[in-house]
């Protein structure tokens, strides 16, 4: 392994490896989370503008088991409205990624994550309907804070939860547009020279092992919680996350 590329401690390695576990561990119970997760662990050792395209590129090898179950279920018609709505807040989220200084992006990934977690926590009544209209702003946003902070699926999951009845047709759905969200995300960091170099895609080899088992984990995994009070309890690890990355910028 070349040193020069991969410029990281054995401790280094120990975090960042269980960092991706545990995030890969709760993305296969929840099927969510890996962004929300591992960013802030991960921040500590590169700047967010790696640790996104780095992220995208273990979500794409993990999407990819995403495409064909439940794909009878999913609804092409939201799918359609929603992926170009997505895909344009993508390329202004990669743009402002890359441009913006990595102390600011530190505090916006900070509240990122308190907003998401307080939203999360606080509002139990969700939209009971939605007009197909929305799908502009939360693909748009949704795409946006995906390319941003690797992380835009929740706003997906409000439009899909309050315009379809089915709920597996809503998950099926949400997965087939995540996987599409992460597709188009890699293309765009490949087109902006994010993996020129090689080393993210090294670092991404290196900790697949981590994602799989993390995965193999989290989807045998038989819980004594409910699926709802396991994303609760992982809502409020993202609270504290997000209020130490705050601390963190205020306090450099």
């Amino acid at each position: 392994m070349d040193a020069a590329l991969l410029p990281f401690t054995a401790l280094d390695w120990t975090c960042m490896v269980a960092a991706i576990a545990i995030a890969y561990i709760i993305f296969g119970i929840a099927g969510f989370g890996t962004a929300l997760v591992a960013a802030p662990l991960l921040i500590h050792f590169m700047p967010l503008s790696r640790i996104v395209p780095l992220l995208v590129a273990l979500d794409f090898v993990a999407a990819l088991g995403n495409l064909l179950p439940a794909r009878k279920v999913i609804v092409r018609s939201e799918l359609a409205r929603l992926v170009p709505c997505m895909a344009l807040g993508c390329i202004v989220g990669v743009v402002f990624l890359l441009r913006l200084k990595s102390d600011l992006l530190l505090l916006l990934m900070g509240i990122f994550l308190l907003v998401y977690a307080v939203y999360t926590l606080a509002v139990k009544a969700k939209p009971a309907s939605l007009s197909a209209l929305w799908a502009l702003p939360m693909g748009v946003i949704g795409g946006l804070f995906g390319a941003m902070f690797g992380s835009g699926g929740f706003l997906y999951a409000i439009y899909l939860n309050a315009r379809l009845d089915s709920r597996d047709q809503a998950r099926a759905t949400q997965a087939a547009l995540i996987s599409c969200s992460t597709m188009v995300r890699l293309g765009l960091f490949i087109v902006a020279g994010v993996y020129a170099d090689g080393s993210l895609l090294l670092l991404a080899v290196c900790l697949l092992p981590a994602m799989a088992l993390g995965l193999w984990i989290g989807r045998h995994l038989t819980l004594k919680m409910s699926r709802e009070s396991f994303i609760r309890m992982v809502t409020w690890l993202v609270l504290v996350s997000g209020i130490s990355l705050v601390y963190r910028y205020f306090s450099a």
